[in-house]
């Protein structure tokens, strides 16, 4: 008979609130009743069996993570070296995909060979063995005979009184156990079978399922616990594990650690809140990737996945994080089968396509690293993407706010998007659109500028800049607008140009201010004080100039002539 108020394997307490599950739930704190025999009704035998040779248990004579991931490492690889284990659901395909990846099928492997979860029930003359393999979440115990247990030594046998009561309300796989309808889940005596490693993690899950609290607060001990606990199925264990983690500081080597968890931990509901600690945490770490590039590059998969999926990446475009993409893959999967691979089911849907540059798009189609299709689907989105009217394009970015790819979503580029037409006749001419949010304007105070992605006309690179400056009398704090030319080639171009800015009060662009300059390389001009008023003015919630929240600029080149210096 299941307890009165037990969670059922979906708790309904709050373990992320600030009280204890112990403060929430002192009704059902049943610590008392834990290995006695008059509030037990079966005995509960573990039989432990040697780890694998020179392994230690994950958490013995560690002091640190890194410690702790090594003896980890170090047991996948002796795993994946004395006994070949099959990666039970996984394609040939899959397989070779993930070969080369840091950690990803060594660890599939381990948690299937080393938390492998066998059981069997005493009292037929036959002392029926069950055979307990993770098939996922709604796997059970399996009667199959055709299974069979480790043939591992025994070092030790250790006999629990339990509930059985308690015990399946609050785990799955004793739930099944228990109440799976045959005969022998009727006996009293219930053997399972563990590794030593195991032990201690599995006595603090048992004790948990009693009290709702743990004595581990150490992170080797706790993600042991939470491995134990998602080996047996208690989600809510899982969940105060992870409540846990995520008040111990983070650090770099701990959020990979937890992002180089088994998948169907990955995956569970209960872990996603430290999961996404350690990717925000990452993310945030190396959130400006132009100034730590090198060390970004060798983050692992897990790694550069969680920096690649942050909004607020500090890089100069999306252009450049399409190359520093590339330059990863190339670097962890030099070989073009497993690269291909890699970047087509992890990598490509994080960058963000409809932002990159159309020069840069060009060389997307070209690129072998992608198949043809994807990168012909890809480019036309993008396209289509730009084409759109912005007020479309942020409608585009609401609709998917949380899908996985984000592609719609501008990051924090240091070098803003712009909108380009251009014209041939009778001039060459182009028109640029660059739109600047409040937000980033203010932060432009008090000595600050924010440039524009590059743009071309007459085969030359040119770009805006905005300004907080100081007027020309040097009184007062104003906006700028400047125009500049990229340093290519010894070209110099007289250039006409016209700087206008959309106001609430006629709801289209007027004009601000004029002129001509003739250009050479790195040189800019501009207006000091486009709109004429102090900065405090100009950035006002009720400024004539931001309507939504947007500052829509406009800058019209044309080209009357360019003389090549002999």
């Amino acid at each position: 008979m299941i307890l009165p108020g037990a969670d059922l394997f979906d708790p309904r307490i709050d373990m992320d609130s600030d009280f204890s599950p112990v403060e929430s739930r002192l009704d059902h704190d049943f610590s008392f009743a834990f290995n006695d025999s008059n509030f037990s009704d079966r005995v509960l035998k573990i039989e432990i069996v040697a780890d694998l040779p020179d392994v230690k248990s994950a958490g013995d004579g560690c002091s640190s993570i890194t410690e702790w991931t090594r003896n980890r490492k170090r047991r996948r690889e002796d795993v994946k070296k004395d006994k070949a284990v099959e990666i039970v659901g996984q394609s040939e395909e899959d397989q070779a995909l993930t070969c080369n990846i840091p950690d990803t099928e060594d660890t599939v492997a381990y948690e299937n060979q080393d938390l492998e979860a066998v059981a069997m029930v005493e009292g037929s003359p036959t002392d029926a063995q069950l055979d307990f393999h993770e098939r996922g979440d709604a796997a059970g115990p399996s009667s199959d005979s055709s299974w069979s247990m480790d043939c591992s030594t025994v070092l030790r046998v250790k006999s629990i009184h339990i509930s059985s009561a308690i015990l399946a309300a609050k785990s799955l796989y004793f739930h099944e156990l228990f109440l799976n309808g045959i005969k022998e889940s009727a006996q009293r005596d219930v053997t399972i079978q563990i590794h030593a490693a195991e032990e201690e993690a599995l006595m603090d899950l048992l004790n948990f399922m009693y009290s709702n609290n743990l004595s581990a607060n150490q992170a080797t001990a706790l993600l042991d616990v939470l491995l134990a606990a998602h080996k047996f199925k208690v989600a809510s264990c899982m969940r105060y594990c992870s409540k846990l983690l995520r008040k111990i500081p983070m650090t770099c080597e701990s959020a990979l650690l937890y992002l180089d968890l088994p998948l169907s931990i990955l995956m569970a509901e209960v872990a996603q809140p430290l999961m996404d600690s350690a990717k925000k945490f990452l993310a945030v770490k190396y959130k400006d990737i132009s100034k730590i590039q090198e060390e970004v590059l060798k983050l692992p998969l897990a790694g550069i996945e969680a920096v690649l999926s942050s909004d607020d990446l500090q890089a100069a475009s999306e252009d450049t994080i399409y190359d520093l993409v590339l330059k990863w893959a190339h670097t962890h999967y030099p070989k073009s089968v497993e690269r291909k691979e890699v970047l087509a089911k992890r990598l490509v849907h994080l960058i963000r396509f409809p932002y990159m540059t159309c020069r840069k798009l060009k060389k997307v189609l070209n690129c072998n690293d992608f198949h043809p299709e994807f990168a012909s689907k890809a480019v036309l989105e993008a396209l289509f993407f730009k084409a759109e009217t912005p007020h479309r394009q942020r409608a585009l970015a609401v609709d998917e706010p949380n899908a996985v790819s984000r592609r719609f979503i501008e990051r924090a580029y240091k070098y803003r998007p712009v909108k380009v037409v251009d014209f041939e006749l009778p001039h060459q001419q182009c028109v640029v659109y660059l739109d600047l949010k409040r937000g980033e304007c203010a932060l432009l105070f008090p000595t600050g500028r924010v440039y524009s992605q590059a743009f071309h006309l007459g085969g030359q690179g040119f770009f805006l800049s905005a300004h907080c400056n100081m007027d020309q009398q040097n009184t007062y704090h104003c906006f700028g607008l400047f125009l500049g030319m990229q340093e290519k080639g010894s070209a110099s171009f007289a250039v006409d140009y016209e700087f206008a800015a959309r106001s609430k009060s006629t709801e289209g662009y007027v004009s601000k201010y004029k002129g001509n300059y003739t250009f050479t390389g790195g040189k800019a001009v501009g207006y000091r004080n486009l709109f004429g008023v102090h900065w405090q003015a100009f950035i006002q919630d009720d400024s004539n100039y931001f309507m939504n929240g947007i500052l829509h600029l406009r800058a019209e080149l044309t080209i009357r002539h360019f003389d090549l210096a002999r």
